[in-house]
């Protein structure tokens, strides 16, 4: 099939909407372009990911790689789905379905911070959501909200999880900060509270608020673990509520 012939079925361009091309370089593979793309976002984030780097260490050419990936979009694409594969959805129909979604909720989080940039490209990776992992993770998730009753499950879904990217996004964003640091989470959470505690001086309400948190230099892992848990089940509290009696 052409490729004039494919963007007239397919007007919006995704990897997911075109065949794929064959390469005259075997050793060179789509899969492993990804990992590697992978490994650069890790690593230096989505500002440091480029063809051209990329074809650099995979030692490839920039026209090797678009053999099998057209765009840096398609490769973002890819990749999206390729970490889609590492969050766990338990099965549906059983009997907590609470505990269930919660675990649901955790695995992406977990996802998505030893990840950082993921939360950020979910809605940018044009039609990510159509690869084969990131279908199959949405199917489950549709499965276990339908198994414990919700009659709109695609609004409880997005209730729950625009929570939980919500605060991945905010949670990779302060981790990647920290790395670039050089300090461990303690470190430079203890070197920030006093500057923070003396710009607050005096907002009453702000301090008694943040009391419950005064540890947090010691174990600022655990009070991110704690604020994650307390949304989400305000979030659940919330959901149950719409359950048909």
């Amino acid at each position: 099939m052409s490729r004039s012939k494919t963007t007239e079925k397919n007007p919006i361009p995704s990897v997911w909407t075109r065949e794929q091309r064959r390469s005259d370089q075997p050793a060179l593979s789509r899969e492993a372009i990804v990992r590697e793309a992978i490994a650069m976002l890790d690593a230096d984030g989505i500002e440091a990911l480029s063809m051209r780097k990329l074809g650099a260490r995979l030692n490839a050419g920039a026209t090797s790689l678009y053999r099998h990936v057209a765009t840096k979009d398609e490769l973002m694409e890819l990749a999206v789905d390729e970490v889609a594969a590492e969050i766990h959805v338990p099965p549906a129909g059983g009997p907590d379905w609470r505990a269930a979604v919660t675990e649901a909720a955790g695995s992406f989080r977990t996802t998505a911070l030893r990840h950082p940039w993921l939360t950020l490209v979910l809605g940018q990776a044009g039609l990510a959501y159509l690869g084969p992992n990131y279908m199959t993770f949405s199917e489950r998730l549709a499965a276990l909200f339908t198994a414990a009753g919700f009659p709109e499950p695609s609004r409880a879904i997005d209730a729950v999880f625009s929570y939980v990217i919500g605060m991945s996004t905010t949670e990779a964003a302060w981790l990647t900060t920290v790395a670039r640091s050089g300090e461990t989470e303690s470190e430079f959470v203890a070197r920030l509270l006093p500057t923070a505690r003396e710009v607050s001086a005096g907002y009453d309400h702000l301090a008694a608020a943040d009391a419950g948190t005064a540890d947090q230099a010691v174990d600022p892992a655990r009070i991110r673990d704690d604020k994650f848990t307390y949304g989400l089940e305000v979030v659940l509290d919330g959901l149950a509520l719409r359950l048909p009696k």
